[in-house]
Parts: structure tokens; sequence; C-alpha cells
């Protein structure tokens, strides 16, 4: 890949299978690799569920990539991850005490001494971690949503940019992009095996996700970030959160366009008790896309409800059902390839290492700025119960306070819990947000 290139659609399949050999069977000379060390040295910033696979994605993508620092703001949480990835692949893990980072500047000393950073933690602080990271010429995996609010979408714009000045890596956790079987099936949308799209439904209707309940003693700032998903100005809440990957899929199918506007509706019906936080545990979303297109969102978070992960996409002659790689219609096809997401998590990472080994940087940033940014539209008309346009977020000095630099653990947090216990929500048709 050149560093031009925003999106590893112009990779074929065969290429993605090379470059995944290479990673496992190839020696790469010393010289090739991040200083001419022979190792490239990568640090973990959040160690929950996703940072700790993420990890294991990198490490996948080759012997020479090693973990030598993590952060987190639990340490118990770091020590428990170290110890898990340590015996999983004992001569690629060489984090000592010493670069087992806590507290919300843990990631400026986990970026020092790392020349690749895998950014996992609450997704407020995702632009600004690799804006800081690639100021410090590193490269940078990202995981999603990659910002928040508007004003995360200008830092995460002004940070693609610089990774390109630069020549530095920015690759995204948006690993549909990477899945083979998607590849191939959206290659045929494309090439008009269903006709022109007239719809898209984008569905993800799943139980709440990664519940940390609050232990004795902690700060109410330090329970809220350890519970981060169930926090919106940490997380950005589940349409940007969970969704996103649909959106990106919605996006892709349309040749990457973007919406003119949406409107949506949303809140909190089901989850109660301080664990849920202040987020929704439904929201529906429609988006206008350019020719008339119509993309219906949906995205639920509540138990012992019926269940779906799915992408539809609707034409003029046919429909494709992409997460079953499946078309029907005038035409009927189902691809024999591989169905598991697992290789795209692994190839994400694949691509990002080979980047940096040989020397031709990897920037993931177009379609990481412009799904995160639909996601978020889609949120804030849900909280807000206004329609929303691409032109107005785009105006937007927006953010969800504090600033991600302005965080620390003696702050009072923005959302504070009821005598009951219970963390308010925002109210569609009261609250103003944009």
């Amino acid at each position: 890949m050149t560093q031009a290139q925003s999106s590893p659609l112009q990779t074929s399949r065969r290429d993605f299978v090379k470059l995944a050999t290479a990673a496992t069977l190839a020696a790469i000379p010393a010289s090739a690799y991040v200083a001419g060390s022979g190792v490239i040295k990568v640090g973990i910033i959040g160690c929950g569920g996703r940072g700790e696979a993420a990890a294991m994605n990198a490490m996948n993508a080759g012997k020479d990539v090693h973990i030598v620092a993590m952060g987190d703001i639990l340490l118990d949480r770091i020590q428990e991850k170290r110890t898990a990835l340590k015996l999983k692949y004992p001569d690629q893990v060489d984090v000592p005490d010493a670069h087992c980072f806590t507290g919300f500047e843990a990631y400026k000393h986990v970026i020092a001494v790392s020349d690749v950073v895998i950014i996992a933690n609450a997704a407020k602080f995702h632009s600004f971690y690799a804006k800081t990271a690639i100021e410090a010429g590193k490269h940078v995996f990202v995981e999603k949503p990659h910002a928040i609010d508007p004003v995360g979408i200008q830092r995460l714009k002004a940070a693609i940019e610089l990774a390109k000045q630069k020549g530095l890596c920015l690759v995204s956790g948006l690993q549909s992009r990477y899945h083979l079987g998607y590849r191939e099936t959206m290659q045929r949308v494309h090439d008009g095996a269903i006709g022109d799209i007239v719809a898209i439904q984008e569905t993800w209707l799943r139980p709440p996700y990664v519940l940390y309940p609050r232990r004795p003693g902690m700060k109410e700032v330090e329970y809220q970030a350890s519970n981060q998903y169930h926090f919106h100005w940490l997380s950005g809440d589940d349409v940007p959160q969970t969704l996103i990957h649909n959106l990106d899929r919605a996006s892709w199918a349309q040749h990457n366009a973007v919406p003119l506007s949406c409107y949506a509706m949303g809140g909190r019906s089901t989850l109660h008790g301080e664990i849920y936080g202040s987020t929704f545990d439904h929201n529906a979303v429609v988006y206008e896309f350019p020719k008339g297109v119509r993309v219906y969102a949906f995205c639920r978070t509540i138990d012992n409800c019926y269940e779906e992960n799915s992408s539809l996409i609707l034409g003029t002659k046919g429909r494709c059902d992409l997460l079953k790689l499946r078309i029907t219609g005038e035409t009927n096809w189902e691809s024999g390839g591989p169905k598991s997401k697992k290789d795209a998590y692994d190839l994400e990472h694949v691509a990002l290492f080979e980047g940096i080994r040989s020397g031709n940087p990897v920037n993931n940033g177009e379609y990481m700025a412009r799904s995160t940014q639909i996601g978020i539209m889609g949120q804030l008309s849900s909280y807000t119960g206004k329609q929303v346009t691409w032109d107005e977020f785009e105006k937007s000095d927006f953010f969800y306070p504090p600033l991600p630099e302005n965080v620390n653990m003696e702050m009072e947090p923005p959302v504070k819990p009821g005598p009951d216990g219970i963390y308010p929500v925002f109210t569609p048709g009261v609250t103003k947000l944009l």
C-alpha cells in the first residue's frame, strides 16, 4: 500500500493472503524494522477485552512484534492482561512493572516507550491520543469509534493529515474493510449484482456490553472510566460505539457516500441501576443519503430480547445479506470465502505492520473519520430528537465536556447519580446539544 491509500479496497484477496503468510513465515531483515532493532515495540492504551484482543492480533502479525508497555485506569487490569498475554505469547510480551502505567496520564508514558501505539480505551480519548502519538512520531492503531463528538472529529482529521505528512501508519479498528468475504461480496454489489441500491437496513441487537461494577473506595470519575461503555461522555453511546461497523458498511456499499441528514429516536426503557450509567438502551436512526437512498439503522442493548447483527442491502434487482456473504434476486450467489471476522481482525494488523516494515505507510483516515461522523450524527439526533444534517455537524464546535486533556482523577464528572443511585439520561425534545 502507498501512503495515499486510505482504504484496503485496492488490495486484492490474493495480496492479503500473501501478506498474512509473509507475516507468519518470512524473516524480514532487521534493517527494515523500526529503528533497525529487529523488534517493533508496541504499547497498549486500554487493557480491557478489546485492548487484550488487539494486542494478540498485533503479535499474530509477526514474531518481531513485541508488547513493551501497557496503560489503563486500573493497575490490576493491566497485571491480569499482562499475565494472560505472556502465557500465550511468552517470547513477545516484555512488559516490566516500570512499563505498567495507570491513571489518566498513562498514555504519555506508553507513547514515549513505544514504536507503535494501540489505542483501545474510552473513545473520548481516541482522537486526542492518536494525534499525540503521531506528533511524537509513532505509528497508531486506534479502535472504533475514533471520536464521540464534532470536536473529536476535527482532531481526528488533524491526526489523519499529520500521519500522511510524517509518513506514519494510522490504521482503524473498523475491521469490515479487511474482511475478505465482505470485500468479495461488496465488489459484486458495486459491479451491479443487485442493481441500484434503494435502501439499506443495519441492525445490531444484543445484551448490555461489558459491565464493570463499582469497587469499594473508588472515586466517582475512576468508577465511570472503568465502566466507560455506559457513560455517554466517555463512550459516545451505542450508535457510534457498536452500530458504527454497520454504518461503515452502509457507506461503503454506496461508494463511501455520506448522508445528507438523519433523524432518530431512542431512550432508556429497561436498564435501571448505577451500572448502566447515562447511556440509552435503544436507538433507531434513519439516514437520508444521496440518490434518495434511506439507511434504517437499529441498535438495542437489553437482555432477554431478540438478537441480530446484520447488514441488508436492497437493490432494484435483488438483495445482499452482506454478513452471510449472500446475494439473491436476479443473481443468486453465495461466497465460499471466510465467514469469520477473526481473519479481518488479524489482517488489519498484518497491513499495519507490513506498512511499517516496508516503509509504505497505511492510512485508513478517510473512512475512519467519515463512518465515525455518521455514527455520532445518529446518536446526537437520538439524544435531542432533532434532525441533524451533515453540514450542521461539520460547522459545529460541540463536545461532551470536559475535553480529554482536562480529565483527571480529582475532577467532578459531568454526570452524577441521583439520590436513588441512578444516573440521569438525555431527554429527546428537551436536550439541546449542537
